[in-house]
């Protein structure tokens, strides 16, 4: 340990009566109660050496685990013995950061009731978020539980897409199917059709020979139909110059 470093009050290493233990987490390792904690209860204290920002050489010290008291003093949390580095982060926490910049202590304190095998967690804070956790993504619950909303969202839309397409298409497969069967039946009954006005055409005709009537079908007689019984035959047969009449003369022309 360098000389410009101070180590205030180091906490031991974690003992069986504590209400937590490291365990394994969706983004690592992470700290789980293993007894109930009431809301405001605290659970554990945050320590490691106070980094002095106006030395450079603290000042130069990077890792994930700083914890910024005020604008001079910030502790360095990343030694072994600090069990409270293994909590992790949460946009919907189940306890926060006590920060004392005056006495430099930390304390993490359930601001819910916790119930055994729960993971502890508190919000980082903003500034971290931005440099750590927003580009790589936020991996706590309630991100996840977004995530996962957003995901089956966007599933939905595509299957409600997917099934409009396809009610679409089938809807104009039927109508190309109707339009063709219009078609075919249109071909098919031309032919009938023609016959049947023949047929029309040919009955008429017959039935207006039938009663009498004109063959053009506008009803007049026929000159054979004005002549009397007999009349064809005076006409076919003209008189003579000299057929003889009744009483014996010759018929003078």
């Amino acid at each position: 340990m360098s000389p410009e470093r101070v180590v205030v009050n180091p906490m031991p290493a974690i003992l069986q009566n504590k209400p937590y233990r490291v365990g394994r987490s969706s983004t690592g390792l992470g700290l789980f109660a293993t007894k109930p904690i009431k809301k405001g209860a605290k659970i554990i204290r945050y320590f490691g050496p106070l980094l002095d920002s106006k030395k450079k050489k603290d000042d130069a010290i990077e890792n994930k685990y700083l914890f910024e008291l005020n604008g001079r003093w910030t502790i360095d949390g990343s030694i072994r013995e600090n069990v409270a580095r293994y909590i992790n982060h949460a946009c919907k926490p189940n306890a926060e950061s006590d920060v004392k910049p005056r006495k430099r202590k930390v304390f993490i304190r359930a601001i819910k009731d916790i119930g055994p095998g729960e993971e502890i967690n508190y919000d980082y804070g903003t500034d971290y978020f931005k440099a750590y956790l927003k580009p790589i993504g936020c991996k706590c619950e309630a991100c996840e539980k977004k995530r996962k909303k957003k995901r089956a969202e966007a599933r939905a839309d595509r299957l409600r897409l997917k099934e409009k397409a396809e009610r679409k298409a089938q809807k104009k497969a039927e109508k190309l199917a109707e339009a063709k069967k219009q078609a075919r039946e249109e071909l098919q009954g031309k032919p009938q059709e023609k016959a049947l006005q023949a047929k029309a055409k040919k009955t008429k005709t017959l039935n207006g020979k039938a009663n009498g009537r004109h063959p053009n079908g506008d009803g007049r007689p026929t000159p054979a139909d004005d002549m009397p019984a007999g009349a064809e035959a005076r006409i076919a047969e003209p008189a003579t110059l000299d057929a003889p009449r009744r009483d014996g003369t010759a018929i003078a022309l």
